[in-house]
């Protein structure tokens, strides 16, 4: 089927937010997303982006287009992945900014007008910001408290401003696509290409068009719920050790497309260098927690691999604490590494 493109007559143009529903074999969950998303009304243009599913996806997207023609676009096509789902969300948004909401995560009613009122306020040319942030919820099944994560002691809050202003972020308060709203232009010329049928690519989202984000915004509401507790969510542990190539393909590929040394400022390229090592701590991890031959090598392969791809960022990566846990060698080294990475995610709510 073809796609639509973003340039033709639609009725659509000049929309303040575009988001971008990737959504495969979703019929379970999706409306909820969708429903969430409709009181933005027509400032709000929702992608919904059918990756190939098999099930009642494509039914539903074409339902909610019809009852909500020139708010709601259902978009088809052969599957292509995550990653390959944004990559058409992108190239068909005609808002100014941009969002990405998996299928079985939601927007907070409360939050999502001050959302929307923000953005509003940044939207006349040259008052536009490159990068909007805000809380999200791990809205994990079973849990008697929801841990939101947020930004201000980390984050001026309220104004504008740059990575001047950026303070030390804590452990688990790194940004993650749930936190982020872009501008539309910005995303699509700071060189961001996400892999197809890969899993993981959020990591990629969130780190590679950091070397273009100049002026940011922090808005102290918790916008986004993060829902976990499907069993073949690919964040559930034992999904993500038998998808490891994939992870380790996208682990390589930020170690790759966006060299920290490369920025000239400081407090980005912290940022960057501890964005790479928590990645690269869980890749060595499920690693380490597999065990067998097969994944050891794999976990030295990966290191090996920063190394010979840029040793300045090796070397930085192999001198701080998890990086000497991670090398301690034997039963007793997996051992500590991984009651370590178990005592961090109790502590600050990941998975």
């Amino acid at each position: 089927m073809k796609e639509p493109n973003a340039n033709e007559e639609d009725g659509m143009s000049g929309k303040l937010l575009s988001v971008a529903i990737p959504s495969y074999n979703s019929e379970a969950y999706m409306a909820h997303a969708i429903e969430s998303l409709l009181p933005g009304g027509d400032e709000v243009e929702i992608l919904v982006v059918d990756d190939g599913s098999k099930d009642r996806t494509a039914e539903i997207a074409d339902e909610y287009e019809r009852k909500y023609p020139g708010v709601v676009r259902a978009i088809h096509q052969e599957n292509a992945g995550h990653g390959g789902a944004v990559m058409t969300g992108l190239r068909n948004a005609t808002g100014l900014y941009f969002k990405v909401i998996d299928s079985d995560d939601w927007a907070d009613e409360q939050a999502y007008p001050k959302v929307l009122e923000t953005l509003r306020g940044f939207s006349a040319p040259g008052q536009q910001i490159d990068m909007l942030i805000s809380n999200y919820i791990y809205d994990k099944v079973g849990a008697a408290h929801k841990h939101v994560v947020r930004y201000h002691h980390a984050l001026p809050s309220g104004r504008v401003f740059d990575w001047d202003e950026a303070r030390h972020f804590r452990k688990g308060q790194y940004i993650l696509m749930h936190s982020v709203i872009y501008n539309t232009e910005m995303l699509r010329t700071c060189g961001l290409d996400l892999p197809l049928h890969t899993f993981y690519v959020d990591e990629l989202y969130v780190y590679v068009p950091l070397k273009a984000v100049k002026r940011m915004y922090y808005l102290d509401v918790d916008f986004y719920h993060y829902f976990i507790g499907r069993d073949d969510q690919s964040v559930q542990e034992q999904v993500m050790i038998r998808r490891i190539d994939q992870a380790l393909l996208v682990n390589r590929l930020l170690v790759k497309e966006a060299d920290p040394y490369a920025v000239e400022n400081v407090h980005l390229r912290r940022y960057m260098l501890n964005y790479l090592e928590i990645v690269t701590t869980v890749s060595s991890v499920l690693l380490l927690k597999a065990g067998t031959p097969e994944h050891l090598k794999k976990k030295d392969e990966l290191w090996a691999y920063i190394r010979e791809t840029n040793p300045r960022v090796y070397q930085a990566l192999r001198r701080r604490a998890l990086g000497r846990i991670l090398h301690l060698p034997g039963r007793f080294g997996r051992s500590v590494a991984i009651t370590g990475y178990k005592l961090a995610r109790k502590i600050f709510g990941f998975n």
